[in-house]
């Protein structure tokens, strides 16, 4: 754990560095390129599109994490079971229509910029909060429902203070995948005019140089490892607390 640990600590300098210091590397990067080009991105702040870009994901988790959290609760409930075909359809073609269609689709209606990439991230998201919402419910222990009965408590009572706290290790298991998969596809925004670190991936296609590349492509993937990290050890401590809670 402690190796872990270092090493999380050793990324988040890395990622440090190549966003408010890139020239540190201009000796590593500048053998990517034979052409003269300059090796390191300077058409833009490096640390502003990363906010930016990690902006983006994190409205479109928020939005579509809301969505599918509703969703799932819905279709848990009797009064909802007949929609769940329905619900995982529509979740699934959020997931396996791809992110450029939906924003080839919606530009002409939304304009180029952010909210034609939220949407995308947001349809895209969808299914693993969604089908873990559903999972995290269902996996409460019936125990600890008929206890919750015999209090006197309340359906919403029953949901907001025993089946959501249970079911939120794996619930947040499923908001973390979204993420981390739409870190990944928010790069795609660059194309709509949408700011994101897509911007230097698509300078360094454009310009045939790799280092730019190199540089988004990295960045996105330290932010991905290191943010997957942080909300797994939220998820296992929340999952601690539930199996205290459920054993009593």
């Amino acid at each position: 754990m402690k190796w872990l640990g270092y090493g999380a600590r050793a990324l988040a300098l890395i990622l440090l560095l190549l966003l408010l210091d890139t020239e540190l590397f201009t000796p590593v990067l500048a053998p990517l390129n034979d052409n003269g080009a300059p090796a390191v991105y300077r058409q833009g702040s490096l640390l502003f599109l990363a906010l930016s870009h990690l902006g983006l994901v994190a409205v479109s988790t928020l939005i579509g994490g809301t969505l599918a959290l509703v969703a799932g609760i819905f279709v848990t409930r009797p009064a909802g079971a007949e929609f769940l075909p329905l619900s995982r359809t529509i979740v699934n073609i959020g997931q396996t229509f791809p992110p450029i269609a939906v924003l080839a689709i919606a530009v002409p209606s939304l304009g180029f910029g952010a909210e034609p990439t939220l949407l995308a991230l947001t349809l895209y998201g969808l299914l693993p909060i969604f089908e873990n919402t559903m999972a995290g419910l269902k996996s409460v222990p019936t125990t600890a429902l008929d206890a919750a009965r015999g209090m006197g408590m309340t359906g919403w009572q029953r949901l907001t203070k025993v089946e959501l706290p249970l079911a939120l290790p794996v619930i947040l298991t499923g908001i973390r995948l979204s993420f981390v998969v739409n870190l990944g596809t928010a790069t795609i925004g660059s194309t709509v005019g949408a700011k994101s670190l897509g911007e230097v991936i698509m300078a360094g296609i454009t310009t045939t140089n790799t280092a730019y590349i190199l540089q988004g492509g990295v960045i996105v993937a330290l932010l991905a490892v290191l943010i997957y990290d942080a909300l797994g050890s939220l998820e296992r401590s929340l999952a601690k607390r539930a199996g205290t809670a459920s054993a009593r």
